[in-house]
């Protein structure tokens, strides 16, 4: 009985190793550390994965919704930069990734944030597939970046990352997702008024009439216009 018990203490160890998380988010150079970021997660101790794609878990697999956003840090990231997501264990199943982001409201530590219809995907790395199989090029690794878009507006954002590891995908449900959410602001170039102008500017301050020697063209006044 005790060689027993000892076996399945071991396979459960081995399960668990086989789960992961994510919780060390990515930025500026720097890989933060665990659940400063990132929202900490409902499997922080089990490393067990969301398979039920209808539950709320879905999101972003909150520890606790009330309170786990208002807790978690606000990292300041700027558009077009590089970020991402560290696992804790390594990537072990192969699958296939994906990160979204959601505008933030009222703010990324807002339980309400990212709850409705609100997400878009940024960036994907899919299973490959060649001579009759698939193959995963990213199952050996233990982190994923990928790019914010550099026309992403300023504000508040959630970014959510997720493998969805496929190893026993064969049978409804049998999908393994493995979720986390950052909370980040990106700052831009948002201006008041009065403030945005000094009335120095070229685009303002010009005799139309008489334009000086080398002019090459109308200068507008103003931050760039922001291109979607």
């Amino acid at each position: 009985m005790k060689a027993i018990f000892v076996t399945l203490a071991a396979l459960s160890a081995q399960l668990v190793a086989a789960h992961y998380t994510l919780p060390d988010f990515i930025a500026n150079g720097t890989t933060f550390g665990d659940w400063v970021y990132v929202r900490e997660t409902e499997n922080h101790y089990s490393n067990g994965p969301v398979t039920d794609v209808t539950s709320e878990a879905i999101r972003c697999y909150e520890l606790d919704l009330g309170s786990i956003p208002g807790e978690t840090s606000i990292a300041t990231v700027s558009a077009g930069s590089t970020i991402g997501f560290k696992a804790n264990d390594g990537f072990y199943h192969p699958g296939y990734f994906a990160a979204y982001m959601s505008a933030a409201s009222p703010a990324a530590n807002s339980p309400n944030a990212g709850t409705g219809k609100t997400w878009f995907k940024i960036w994907e790395d899919a299973p490959v597939y060649k001579n009759g199989a698939l193959t995963f090029p990213s199952q050996t690794i233990d982190q994923i970046t990928f790019t914010i878009p550099k026309n992403t507006p300023s504000g508040q954002y959630l970014i959510r990352a997720e493998q969805i590891a496929l190893h026993v995908a064969s049978t409804f449900a049998g999908a393994q997702f493995y979720i986390g959410c950052a909370q980040v602001n990106i700052p831009g170039p948002l201006v008041s008024f009065p403030g945005a102008y000094t009335g120095e500017e070229p685009g303002i301050l010009i005799n139309i009439y008489n334009l000086p020697a080398g002019y090459t063209g109308y200068t507008s006044p103003g931050p760039a216009v922001w291109s979607g």
